[in-house]
């Protein structure tokens, strides 16, 4: 039987072919569907195991990026996403999608609440990134992050910049182990632009739930399913690299 994977899409989301095809190849059996059919008939997430925020530009960053989706997901089908997530399914938000996640507060969600205490913000740089970046796993028990020390992914963001509304928020962070990726330079400890292309709070790139089993993350593993996406394959660059395939492959595992 296959792992059934629900790909959210619309207002703007424009990643979701990409996304549904690293399930795919991964092993899962993804279904792209509409946000509005998914709020008239709730009750179809019953029927996957991992559900997906892809990347893109909903409701063209008005407001702020991911706010206005995050606000009509919340506002609609918060009950089924919090049943969705203590059943210990999978939950992953990439780019516009983690902005999504982390705006409506299914991250970092210390208290279950979905209170929102982070944010993703315009990068520091003040403009469009769209770059590689090295990162480095910090959490290791994550169903999501089994078996990855270091992954090398693009981004592709005006508003990626992870901040917190507090010093206690990103203690608390540290302390659960809820810290999924940090940005790294991957020949010295001192990790400045372009190694961190946003400047983000302690070089932070994704984070998780207090379970492990929802993801954000601001870089995009679906854009890194082949060697051959690599920037620098014909050289061989890849050979000690994890691609983004892995990602997705532990998430269809995990339920195996």
């Amino acid at each position: 039987m296959k792992i059934r994977i629900i790909v959210f899409t619309g207002y703007g989301i424009n990643a979701d072919k990409e996304l549904a095809w690293a399930f795919e190849l991964a092993g899962g059996a993804p279904d792209i569907v509409h946000l509005e059919d998914v709020i008239e008939e709730s009750g179809i997430i019953d029927n996957y195991q991992i559900l997906a925020f892809p990347g893109g530009f909903s409701f063209g960053d008005h407001i702020a990026s991911g706010k206005v989706y995050a606000n009509i997901v919340k506002y609609n089908l918060a009950d089924k996403l919090k049943e969705f997530i203590e059943k210990d399914k999978l939950v992953i938000g990439i780019c516009n999608g983690f902005q999504i996640i982390t705006k409506m507060g299914l991250v970092p969600d210390f208290n279950n609440d979905l209170k929102q205490s982070a944010s993703l913000v315009e990068n520091e740089s003040g403009h469009f990134e769209d770059r590689w970046v090295y990162l480095k796993t910090i959490n290791k028990s994550s169903p999501w992050l089994k078996g990855i020390d270091r992954i090398y992914l693009p981004v592709r963001h005006g508003e990626g910049k992870f901040i917190t509304e507090s010093d206690a928020v990103m203690k608390k962070l540290n302390d659960n182990d809820q810290i999924a990726f940090k940005y790294i330079n991957p020949e010295s400890d001192k990790v400045e632009y372009p190694f961190n292309p946003n400047g983000s709070y302690e070089n932070i790139a994704g984070i998780l739930n207090p379970r492990g089993n929802v993801l954000g993350i601001m870089p995009h593993p679906e854009a890194y399913i082949f060697k051959e996406n690599h920037p620098r394959w014909t050289e061989g660059k890849f050979d000690k690299e994890t691609t983004g395939l892995k990602i997705f492959e532990n998430s269809i595992n995990y339920f195996k």
